[in-house]
């Protein structure tokens, strides 16, 4: 019987490849930097108004201080886990924040507060295990039409995670990226995204990716308007584009690795529900009965441990 937390999308015997995680560890110069305690997630935008906090070699001195600082806390990998089979960028679907409060009969609100803490905790086995990338699905597109006092504590929350945790993220390697249609979202958060994207773009210990307003079909869309911008201009001809200026064009051009090895999505449900289409191509699936309040460090480990019995085959047939 295959139990649903362990429903791959893929053969079930199927083995990953050797990530080339350590290679690209010795391929950057910066070391990881300090053990993240406390950290949560913001919300978008790149387009926001005032002023950004500007990068001096004091602040590149500073990061890099940091960044030897946590090589000393490196928590080890559980004996089940392999290195050299981690996974470079995990993604995550935190799907289930609502129905865990309305079983406590607690406000939803509630549930999306305890959804903030399991991301603190993610975020943090995340810096610990080397893992370069973090891409939450934290608002998608669709959710604009919840309640709107709903929305609007979501927004509130937001602003609140980025103000308390601003200096966090500075000062513990942990840089931010935040995906989506920004122009759907508050003014002051358009801000605070802005400030919390341009603090911590220097930080190289772990990149947390949070998609807000977003869809992957919104990302494709934009994508290919804007490659229809440089045609219109000529910059390009039309024969030029590619799946690797598609690629250059969508949101998560933010990071050097783009592709997700493995989604998890909490909750039960099985499906992406329009997050990463693009992105997600060749990624390893797992599936958990979860709410996203009480995922934690055992359902990762075994998230991980399913993500290395597997092998990714890109569409070869191997002997």
């Amino acid at each position: 019987m295959i139990c649903l937390r362990s429903l791959p999308l893929v053969p079930h015997e199927l083995k990953s490849p050797l990530s080339s995680r350590t290679r690209a560890q010795q391929q950057h110069s910066s070391p990881f930097s300090q053990t993240l305690r406390s950290h949560t997630v913001p919300h978008k935008t790149l387009t926001g108004g005032g002023t950004a906090t500007t990068t001096t070699v004091a602040n590149v001195a500073l990061s890099e201080h940091n960044d030897l600082n946590a090589a000393e806390e490196e928590e080890p990998l559980p004996s089940e886990l392999r290195e050299e089979l981690m996974p470079n960028h995990v993604a995550v679907i935190m799907d289930g924040n609502g129905r865990w409060a309305k079983q406590r009969g607690l406000p939803t609100s509630a549930g999306h507060q305890a959804g903030a803490r399991s991301l603190r905790e993610l975020v943090e086995i995340c810096c610990k295990w080397g893992i370069r990338v973090l891409t939450v699905f934290a608002f998608s597109n669709d959710n604009w039409i919840r309640p709107k006092v709903e929305v609007d504590f979501l927004m509130s929350l937001f602003e609140r995670e980025i103000k308390s945790q601003m200096q966090k993220f500075v000062s513990e390697g942990i840089r931010i990226s935040v995906i989506g249609d920004s122009s759907k979202l508050p003014q002051s958060l358009q801000k605070l995204i802005s400030e919390a994207e341009e603090a911590t773009k220097d930080n190289s210990r772990c990149q947390l990716i949070v998609a807000a307003s977003y869809s992957g079909k919104y990302d494709i869309v934009q994508a290919c308007r804007s490659l229809a911008c440089k045609v219109k201009d000529g910059v390009i001809q039309l024969e030029d584009i590619s799946e690797s200026l598609v690629e250059k064009e969508l949101e998560t051009n933010c990071t050097e690795y783009p592709y997700p090895d493995l989604l998890i999505r909490t909750s039960g449900e099985l499906r992406v529900s329009n997050f990463l289409l693009w992105q997600l191509a060749y990624t390893e699936f797992f599936f958990v009965k979860e709410l996203w309040p009480d995922f934690g460090k055992a359902e990762f480990v075994e998230a991980l441990i399913s993500f290395q019995q597997r092998h990714r085959r890109y569409g070869a047939r191997l002997s």
